[in-house]
């Protein structure tokens, strides 16, 4: 009964939405949305505004001059450091997801973004851009990388602000990311499906 209340809250909470005073410009910076098996990421082009937005951080690999795409998340320390598909994940890493853990970032780099039918685009006015810039660069407890954890040669992971439990999940920060950026999306998107029904609803192009 628990699990069957939790998916129904899950699906109401990606349909109801925010109520937005709709911003003044043409939406010409794109983002994309990336389903992995575990949680949704987000991807995003790297310039110079994306470079000076996180100068902050210390990630030499956002420097390299081959680097054009950013991909970046957030989870709890115990499962998302240790667990790359569902056959990684530990009983102790589910408990601690469930009752609370260490929220972590992970920032890595590719090269020219591949645009697919995995990826799920959201467009956005460049006053939406600038604060969904601020508001992953804010999810940041500390800008150096916790050491010896990674899983390839680019990745790093950061500590974060809040705390991961089951009701603040990996996919409830992509949530608030848009929505403090002013994007129309669901008001609590936990699972992946919230984030995908979410992206559906509100931005189907």
């Amino acid at each position: 009964m628990l699990p069957l209340s939790y998916l129904g809250a899950a699906t109401l909470g990606a349909v109801l939405t925010n109520r937005l005073n709709p911003d003044i410009g043409q939406q010409t910076n794109v983002i994309f949305l990336a389903k992995g098996p575990i949680h949704y990421d987000f991807v995003l082009p790297i310039d110079a505004q994306t470079r000076a937005a996180f100068s902050g951080v210390n990630y030499p690999p956002l420097t390299q001059t081959d680097a054009q795409t950013l991909i970046i998340g957030w989870g709890a320390e115990a499962f998302y450091t240790t667990t790359g598909s569902y056959r990684d994940i530990s009983g102790s890493a589910i408990w601690r997801g469930i009752f609370g853990d260490n929220g972590v970032i992970r920032m890595d780099v590719s090269g020219p973004l591949r645009t697919d039918h995995t990826l799920r685009k959201i467009s956005l006015t460049d006053a939406q851009y600038r604060r969904f810039l601020n508001a992953l660069v804010t999810s940041f407890e500390g800008v150096d990388a916790l050491p010896n954890i990674g899983f390839t040669s680019t990745d790093a992971f950061f500590p974060a602000k809040k705390e991961f439990n089951i009701l603040n999940t990996c996919n409830v920060w992509i949530g608030e990311v848009l929505r403090s950026a002013g994007v129309q999306f669901g008001m609590w998107t936990p699972l992946p499906l919230s984030v995908t029904l979410s992206h559906r609803l509100y931005h189907p192009t």
